[in-house]
């Protein structure tokens, strides 16, 4: 059982090298700057588009609740032609007739105007025209004309929150929280993008220390045999070396392996498609980890995020949505109390008259009849309310108490969302913190370990250490030098998460959210 699994490791110790040696000779490597993966990632990154599509569709939403105030223009027309039958000796009809003929025709024009307030304000007017032979019509060629103006104001129902304001609210809404998860999503893809950068960078790095820690083991070997050969030390000793040797070969390996993970996973944020030649490339980080260590200020970061995180954005546009739906839907629960008043002038002139009247101030055609208007010989006022009243109302009611929850849901989630941010904040800087000590502590580690290493291989020189002892210095210098990498790399990536955590990764990084690019 033990030499299979031998057998499967070397297996796959030898496929992962083939791998290694394959993709080294075709792939090109390519120099990529933390600015130029970032500029990928935001123009390629599907999440983005998504986002930027999903605000598109939010000022289309906006602009269409914003068409309930648009104003309407009405147009209507008639026209009429018979003769009725009438049962009365006052029917008016003609000798010899059993009804007067009629043959009018009419046109009207209105604009009706939707307000802020919920009123409703319409401008009308109209004009007819009727010929009839009746004997009781004073013209037998009439025409009638009417201008008029006419506001409807809710008083109760639909005072605070009508269809239309609601519909305009919640657009609002909409659109501040797709900007809210646009920055948001520009945020996380950046923060993603960076954490990436750093860990294949991280990942050559160790590449980098293995390779130089099999070279080591190498060196020990060939001085070993060289021992041997002279007569120095017994043929056992190569044991040790050659062991340590593909110990750390193997370790290389996997270091390659997470090279080419941490390449990869940095490829999907940046690459845009599987035919982009950048998906062979080896890529290669072009900035440094190392990086100065800066203080950290818990509460100027905390005071910044909750300022500037999207996250409260989005809940704070659910919480407005939400208490405009209240709004109206407590607004239901009132009676339907409306206040109208309206004014009209009529205009009206004749020719042609059947019986008498002839010579009347009213003589005239289409046009005297609408320059009657500006008499105030005919007028109107009407002053009036309307009352719908519910007698139980509990579809009203049920929808206040149902909205007025959400509500409340919306709120509390807003506050939940206060303290995560918070929470995220200090454990951000907690990271950092800690991180920041790490370097130099790592880098002190790291120049005692190749001091201890330098030492152990004089003493090995002149016959005072052994195998072992230098092939354990040579691996706590690797160690060491792979904790300096990790303190490095954390550190870059706790800046990251510290950025993120207070809101401010955009500004940072100078991005512009207006820019389609």
């Amino acid at each position: 059982m033990k030499l299979a699994t031998r057998v499967v490791n070397l297996s796959l110790a030898l496929v992962l090298a083939f791998t290694a040696g394959a993709r080294g000779a075709s792939a090109e490597e390519r120099s990529l700057t933390l600015h130029d993966a970032l500029a990928l990632a935001l123009e390629r990154s599907e999440a983005l588009v998504i986002e930027r599509e999903s605000l598109r569709a939010a000022n289309a939403g906006v602009s269409g609740a914003q068409g309930a105030y648009d104003p309407v223009l009405s147009v209507n027309g008639s026209w009429y032609k018979g003769r009725e039958p009438v049962n009365s000796a006052f029917s008016g009809a003609p000798v010899g007739q059993f009804a007067p003929y009629n043959n009018s025709g009419s046109v009207g024009l209105a604009i009706r105007q939707q307000l802020p307030h919920g009123g409703m304000l319409a401008l009308s007017g109209d004009g007819g025209r009727q010929r009839t032979d009746g004997t009781y019509a004073r013209y037998s060629l009439a025409y009638a004309t009417r201008v008029g103006v006419e506001f409807d104001q809710p008083l109760l129902r639909n005072r605070a929150m009508d269809p239309a304001r609601l519909a305009t609210r919640v657009a609002n809404a909409g659109h501040d929280h797709a900007t809210a998860s646009l920055r948001r999503a520009v945020t996380e893809t950046v923060a993603a993008t960076e954490q990436a950068y750093w860990a294949l960078a991280s990942a050559r790095l160790e590449v980098s220390v293995r390779e130089e820690a099999v070279k080591l083991a190498d060196d020990q070997l060939t001085e070993t045999k060289s021992r041997v050969q002279s007569g120095v030390v017994p043929g056992t000793e190569l044991a040790q070396p050659r062991a340590e040797l593909e110990r750390r070969r193997g370790e290389l390996l996997a270091a390659r392996e997470g090279r080419s993970r941490a390449e990869n996973t940095l490829k999907t944020l940046i690459v845009a498609d599987s035919n982009d030649p950048l998906w062979l490339d080896a890529l290669v980080p072009a900035d440094s980890v190392a990086i100065e260590v800066a203080s950290v200020d818990p509460a100027a970061a905390m005071a910044r995020a909750l300022k500037g995180r999207p996250e409260l954005d989005e809940s704070r546009a659910v919480v407005d949505a939400r208490r405009a739906e209240e709004t109206f839907a407590q607004s239901g629960v009132w009676p339907a109390l409306n206040a109208i008043a309206a004014y009209d002038r009529y205009g009206f002139a004749g020719s042609g008259p059947l019986g008498t009247g002839g010579g009347l101030a009213a003589d005239g055609g289409l046009g005297r009849a609408f320059h009657s208007l500006n008499d105030d010989s005919f007028d109107q006022v009407r002053l009036g309310l309307s009352l719908e009243l519910p007698i139980v109302n509990r579809s009203a009611r049920a929808d206040a108490a149902t909205a007025q929850s959400a509500s409340r849901q919306a709120e509390a989630s807003l506050e939940q969302t206060r303290k995560q941010i918070r929470a995220e904040v200090l454990d951000a800087g907690a990271l950092l913190e800690t991180a920041g000590q790490r370097i130099e502590a790592a880098r002190l580690a790291r120049e005692a370990a190749e001091i201890q290493l330098a030492a152990e291989q004089d003493r090995y020189a002149t016959g005072l250490s052994t195998n072992f002892l230098v092939l354990t210095r040579q691996n706590q210098l690797s160690r060491a030098r792979l904790d300096e990498i990790s303190a490095l790399t954390d550190y870059r990536m706790a800046r990251v998460e510290m950025s993120r955590a207070s809101g401010t990764l955009i500004e940072d990084r100078a991005i512009d959210l207006r820019d389609p690019k």
